[in-house]
């Protein structure tokens, strides 16, 4: 089914949007656009919902690890100056991955934030020559179904989107999902549609449904996770709520290559300066 246009050049990258701009081409054809900074052993940085290489958490702290790593990083899929195909698989999402990596060299660091650390983890664990990943928070649950299962939020974002109302999708996703509720969250809301950031949400609002993909039933995959052989760093924020802190306990429990850290005073949110020291130790020890 056609959810509208893909990226805002049409299907193609967008001629003239970044001087820096670099593209790959995935397996399945997909052009995928990625920016590299710094120098030093290569590093894919791994976007969750919504956010691209000029939108997001990622753009701050490609800054910071610059002087450390060739920073890679990427539009996902359908976002900004990235392509993608139809039906959608969370493989193909591999598949992007595995292209950058080729292109940095054949081989790289890979570090995901939210779904995005998800990915990062399905990808470790086919294999790909990742030498360490680094993970925050993938929004897995611990031994529950979801509340509301996968497959229904898949088919309500689904219907939103075919009936043009990427906005609704996007207040679905934060609501819904990412669990938004309560007066403070309605104001936040509300002010986020009167700004301009509301429509950079939208522009990417197809590939909301993208993410129920990359989670699967919504259950951490501990048998996926003991298979993992890397190293692996798994963190959470202090001031996170209790279900975003868990996984990262329960990832370094069912992989024996894996570590839980706790990064004090820190959100879902964490900031580049938290983050990167975090992820310079590990990489470089």
């Amino acid at each position: 089914m056609n959810r509208g246009v893909r990226c805002r050049s049409g299907g193609r990258p967008i001629p003239g949007k970044d001087s820096s701009m670099d593209t790959v081409i995935s397996k399945d054809g997909s052009v995928i656009a990625f920016e590299r900074t710094g120098s030093g052993p290569p590093l894919v940085l791994v976007d969750g919902a919504l956010c691209s290489r000029d939108f997001g958490p990622m753009p701050a702290l490609a800054k910071r690890l610059a002087n450390d790593f060739t920073v890679y990083c990427y539009d996902r899929r359908g976002r900004g100056g990235s392509t993608d195909a139809q039906p959608y698989a969370a493989v193909h999402e591999i598949e992007d991955i595995a292209a950058l990596i080729e292109h940095a060299g054949g081989e790289a660091f890979l570090y995901g934030v939210s779904s995005g650390a998800a990915l990062a983890l399905r990808a470790a664990a086919v294999e790909l020559p990742i030498r360490k990943v680094a993970v925050f928070e993938p929004p897995w649950e611990i031994d529950r179904l979801p509340a509301i299962p996968m497959d229904v939020h898949r088919a309500r974002l689904n219907a939103l989107l075919d009936a043009g109302r990427r906005g609704d999708a996007v207040k679905y996703f934060m609501r819904d999902m990412v669990g938004l509720r309560g007066f403070t969250a309605t104001v936040m809301l509300a002010a986020m549609r009167l700004s301009p950031v509301w429509r950079k949400l939208e522009a990417v609002a197809h590939t909301l449904p993208y993410e129920t993909g990359i989670l699967g039933d919504g259950i951490l995959p501990r048998e996926m996770l003991a298979s993992i052989g890397i190293p692996v760093l798994a963190m959470a924020g202090g001031k996170s709520p209790e279900a975003l802190q868990e996984p990262a306990r329960v990832i370094a429990e069912s992989c024996r290559t894996a570590q839980a850290r706790t990064l004090p005073g820190q959100t879902h949110n964490a900031s580049a300066d938290a983050i990167a020291p975090e992820l310079i130790a590990f990489f470089r020890a």
